[in-house]
């Protein structure tokens, strides 16, 4: 589970050994994050970045001259505390490895130091010159079993406000098994689905959300808005007319979307290491956002989230218009900047 694992290590080196939990309630100096589960571990390290109000620093482990220069001296205004992330120790160099051991025991005061190594190697000599600092707190965080992750899946859901069929459950958890970020995503799209609406999502819109049943044209139209590109149009009428794509499921695909776009945006203003990450983007959407977000300001972002929130209560029956009308216009005014 994403905030839950086991803190151990095969050596028997460690200098404390916590759950996650008791290492979001400790929050010692150095926190050594490692294990299979690759979400869990940078989850978990956002989630120790959140506990306190402190400046903040997210680096490579080749860029370690950032994080000295860091944790060097408090500047004269704001937080003094400083806490630094190095995301991927476990491709360090030898050289690397040396460097990051020796700013971790220089780590003073009320900084520190949360170290993300995923799928590291229990074997490796840095690993267990790690686990055996003083001041550390080690937490290894496995992959869930099918079980386990399915409970997951159901904690964040219910923790979102919805109400899923038992099957919508099961088969969703069966096909995100293990891909945390794919799964977030889908809520988020069943957040736009339900809007303000109560009642059970039944299996069949959750299952067309989820991305199982949606024609590959979908993504290529989002990318398209999100270029906007006079095709987009022509794309939406195909997707509607030809292919019988559900108004829905195309709303909460954009609407996510663009949602991505300006916390992206606004990510890379507060000069985030990792803006696409921070905004939750993933798979294929992360080599095509940052050039999309060029194409906005953020004033048109928001206004455009506006406007699908509003198409979206007309697919819903709050309009005499078809569908395939509304996301024709739809996909024409965001193209074009319209605001009405």
């Amino acid at each position: 589970m994403a905030a839950r694992g086991v803190c151990e290590d095969e050596v028997g080196l460690l200098s404390m050994d916590m759950h996650a939990e008791q290492l979001l309630s400790a929050a010692p100096a150095i926190c050594y994050l490692y294990g299979e589960d690759r979400d869990a571990v940078f989850e978990l390290a956002e989630r120790l970045l959140r506990t306190r109000k402190a400046r903040r620093l997210r680096v490579d482990v080749a860029d370690l001259d950032d994080a000295e220069e860091a944790l060097r001296g408090a500047p004269l205004f704001g937080p003094t505390a400083c806490d630094v992330l190095v995301r991927n120790a476990e491709q360090a160099t030898p050289k690397q490895g040396e460097r990051l051991l020796k700013l971790a025991r220089a780590v003073s005061g009320e900084d520190r130091l949360i170290i993300c190594a995923p799928e590291m190697s229990w074997k490796k000599a840095l690993h267990k010159q790690l686990c055996a600092l003083e001041r550390v707190g080690c937490c290894r965080l496995r992959m869930p079993d099918e079980a386990g992750f399915a409970r997951w899946l159901a904690q964040q859901c219910a923790e979102a406000g919805f109400a899923l069929e038992r099957d919508a459950l099961a088969h969703a958890a069966e096909r995100l098994y293990g891909m945390r970020g794919a799964a977030r995503q889908w809520i988020e799209r069943l957040r736009w689905y339900r809007g303000a609406e109560r009642g059970t999502i039944d299996t069949g819109a959750a299952l067309a959300l989820l991305g199982e049943r949606h024609p590959p044209e979908l993504e290529r139209w989002c990318h398209a808005v999100a270029m906007r590109r006079a095709g987009a149009v022509g794309m939406a009428r195909q997707l509607t007319r030809a292919q019988g794509a559900s108004g829905v499921q195309m709303i909460a695909w954009l609407g996510m979307r663009m949602q991505q776009l300006l916390l992206y945006r606004w990510y890379r203003a507060r000069r985030s290491q990792d803006a696409l990450r921070d905004a939750g983007v993933f798979g294929e959407a992360r080599r095509r956002v940052p050039r999309e977000a060029q194409c906005w300001q953020a004033g048109e972002l928001i206004a455009a989230l506006a406007r699908l929130v509003e198409v979206e209560r007309k697919l819903k029956g709050a309009s005499l218009e078809d569908d395939a009308t509304l996301l024709e216009r739809l996909t024409l005014d965001l193209v074009r900047g319209a605001r009405g």
